[in-house]
């Protein structure tokens, strides 16, 4: 035992743990909080302790690491606790908030438009977080970015949201010049692949390059869902991962510096179109400091790689690993993914490398096991097709993102042939909608069951033994897996 706490530690795992330990303080804030914690004295303690941790690079030093770690992390979940405390008083009392409008608008089911809210102001201070607003009526030219004042009762928040207000009326409307030029250029490009190819074919094909979900037929949108395909219309890291290696791909063959600079030029504009969501935010800095090792010739290992990540998101955004189903989908899909997947592969397969179908199958069956336990809490229900679905759609999808693109462009450049530029991406987008609308009628499609919270750690223990005896049986390298490559 003593030699192995002196043995010595890669930096890369005492950042690691660190960044664990940020995550948990950052959990443990929305429990409780010690004002005297919340002191600048505190931070550079933290901050000193994963310092001597990472510059000392032994295996017990990793307790430095997770206790500086800790104390980071609850500093800036206090820190972002405290001022919400000042909203409390708040809640219940009809007041007039000022805010930037963070994402698309939806319409509910009455009609009425839901807007979420970022960079709040009320009575002149500022409030971390956002804020979930249901305007009395809909509007339909409230765009992203728009700077809008709504006066109505403040309630308190779910999730992600500091607060929620229902039946609110809008006071003041202002959008700012140029505006949100990467929204202009999405709404002004997706106008022309409409011109090409009918819907409700043109909104999937939109979904699949942009992750614009909002616009989607309701009838189709539910049977994504029902098939456990959603996640190919969201804006998410399957998008953007398709983008990342086809661009490195062509580029390298004409410089690694080439290929590595337009493939973050990529990851930028795919994020300043969609928007910074908590799937988006977890995708682009995988994505992103995937690029960058490769760039280097280095290798992440995905647990250092997911350690890292869930700590800067949730450094930024606390919110994030207080409730925020989204987030915990998203890196429940990435573990699926990067870590759950090749292992499985190693122990019934060997070292012999996947195909494209047994990759895409694994990758499916991975991600959808580990999500299996959040989505059963979260909405009590859990898709029986998804596999099936996602092995008939999932290897098309890049191509229908290259037919869709093409028939947008063709459109631009010679409208009165648009329909014969779409015509190639509507069949294959004719066909994906035909197949999910048939997964989605099946009567045994989706199976409905609420677990218990401890149900779930229970199922996340019994998938992290499993996960480890089949590592123990391969000892396989997950270093060897990237995301961009």
């Amino acid at each position: 035992m003593r030699d192995w706490f002196g043995r010595r530690a890669h930096v890369s795992w005492q950042i690691a743990v660190a960044c664990v330990g940020l995550f948990v303080g950052v959990s443990m804030a929305a429990w409780f909080t010690a004002p005297g914690m919340i002191t600048l004295g505190w931070l550079l303690t933290g901050i000193l302790l994963t310092l001597i941790a990472c510059m000392r690079q032994r295996t017990w030093f990793l307790l430095f690491a997770l206790g500086g770690g800790m104390i980071v992390g609850y500093w800036r979940g206090g820190l972002e606790q405290s001022v919400l405390d000042m909203c409390t008083p708040l809640y219940g009392k009809v007041i007039t908030l000022k805010g930037t409008v963070s994402d698309d608008a939806d319409v509910d089911k009455q009609g009425d438009t839901v807007l979420r809210l970022k960079d709040i102001m009320i009575e002149n201070r500022h409030l971390s977080g956002a804020v979930w607003v249901v305007l009395s009526n809909s509007i339909n030219e409230i765009e992203r970015s728009d700077r809008i004042a709504v006066t109505g009762k403040l309630q308190q928040g779910f999730g992600t949201f500091a607060g929620t207000m229902y039946r609110a009326e809008p006071v003041k409307i202002e959008r700012p010049e140029p505006g949100d030029i990467a929204l202009h250029v999405r709404d002004w490009f997706a106008g022309a692949v409409r011109q090409a190819i009918p819907e409700p074919e043109s909104s999937l094909g939109v979904g699949y390059l942009v992750g614009q979900r909002r616009n989607l037929p309701e009838d189709l949108d539910a049977a994504l869902k029902v098939a456990g395909l959603t996640h190919i219309v969201v804006a998410s890291g399957y998008n953007l991962t398709i983008l990342v290696r086809l661009a490195r791909r062509l580029f390298e063959r004409i410089s690694k510096y080439l290929a590595t600079l337009v493939s973050g030029g990529l990851i930028v504009s795919f994020i300043a179109v969609t928007g910074i969501s908590p799937s988006m935010s977890r995708a682009g800095l995988v994505a992103g400091l995937s690029l960058a090792a490769w760039y280097y010739g280095r290798k992440f290992h995905p647990l250092i790689l997911l350690a890292i990540v869930a700590a800067v998101t949730v450094l930024v955004n606390p919110y994030y690993a207080w409730g925020d189903v989204g987030w915990q989908l998203s890196f429940a899909a990435f573990a699926g993914v990067m870590i759950f997947a090749p292992v499985m592969q190693a122990f019934y397969f060997g070292k012999k490398k996947p195909g494209t179908l047994r990759q895409i199958l694994g990758e499916t069956v991975s991600a959808t096991i580990l999500t299996a336990p959040i989505l059963l809490y979260s909405f009590g229900q859990i898709s029986n097709v998804a596999v099936f679905a996602n092995l008939l759609i999932l290897p098309l999808v890049p191509l229908a993102m290259l037919l869709t693109f093409m028939a947008g462009v063709g459109a631009l450049a010679i409208s009165f042939a648009a329909t014969i530029f779409g015509f190639p991406a509507y069949l294959l987008l004719h066909y994906m909608t035909q197949t999910t609308q048939f997964f989605a009628d099946i009567p045994w499609a989706v199976t409905e069951l609420q677990l218990e919270g401890w149900h779930v750690l229970v199922m996340y223990v019994m998938l992290i033994i499993l996960m480890l005896f089949m590592w123990h049986r391969t000892r396989f390298d997950l270093r060897d897996t990237n995301v961009v490559e």
